[in-house]
């Protein structure tokens, strides 16, 4: 293997992905896998789909743990990133992917819906990253990357509370990317746009119609993941505190 080929591998690396059992999340963490990371894969109560994943990275000749637990649990979180340390004494690369979707018009939405969507959203992140960052610190950096989302930085009718709470990954991202830049972490946010694939009944229809993405289509969880994971590599390393949108040129910085 040439040096050239090691900015684009992660052997020896160990991830951690919350949100792992469908869609962007479960193409992540093989695309990790795939580079070479074992895993810690996590899922709220998706048991059989998040086991079937960890069987897909094993297939791929990579270790994998699985976590069932609540990203906005705090006790949870601590397992997670526990189960990184007991299985592999080492955790460097976190995907902070978990999250719900709800709609509800803003005049009615209740503040129980507004915190549902941000313990899950921004508390889980800030959770996951303060459980993973003395993991990561210990063995000399670690990448952290958050998935936002487009409708955080163009509006979307009936998910307040959705675009507020990943609106907050960014500023997260910025803080993280600044605190810790001299530990040798690197933390970004990859804002994904209309992706397409099967949904949960809960998020509803996409408040994206397919007309305003400039490149007349919807994306792929493998488009997605794809620029996660390129996020995660050893070439990647002089990018931190950035958004990263994922859109089609729906949404151009």
């Amino acid at each position: 293997m040439t040096e050239a080929d090691t900015l684009h591998r992660l052997d020896g690396k160990v991830a951690l992905v919350t949100g792992a059992s469908r869609r962007i999340g479960r193409a992540t963490a093989l695309g990790l896998a795939r580079a070479g990371a074992d895993l810690v894969i996590t899922a709220k109560s998706a048991r059989d789909e998040i086991a079937a994943v960890a069987d897909e990275i094993r297939g791929l000749g990579r270790r994998a743990e699985v976590v069932l637990g609540d990203v906005s649990a705090e006790a949870d979180v601590a397992l997670m990133a526990e189960a990184a340390r007991k299985s592999f004494g080492r955790l460097d690369v976190l995907v902070s992917n978990a999250a719900i979707r709800r709609q509800a018009p803003f005049i009615e939405m209740t503040l129980e819906e507004w915190r549902e969507i941000n313990a899950v959203v921004l508390d889980g992140a800030f959770l996951i990253s303060r459980a993973a960052l003395p993991l990561m610190i210990a063995g000399g950096g670690g990448t952290i990357v958050l998935i936002g989302g487009v409708t955080a930085h163009i509006g979307a009718a009936k998910r307040a509370h959705v675009c507020a709470a990943k609106a907050g990954l960014t500023g997260l991202a910025k803080a993280l990317a600044v605190e810790f830049a001299d530990r040798g972490i690197t933390a970004n946010c990859v804002a994904p746009g209309k992706i397409g694939g099967e949904r949960s009944a809960s998020a509803g229809k996409s408040p994206i119609p397919a007309d305003r993405i400039p490149l007349g289509r919807e994306g792929t969880v493998e488009e997605a993941a794809g620029v996660i994971v390129g996020m995660c590599m050893p070439h990647a390393r002089f990018m931190t505190g950035q958004t990263v949108h994922v859109s089609g040129g729906l949404y151009m910085t």
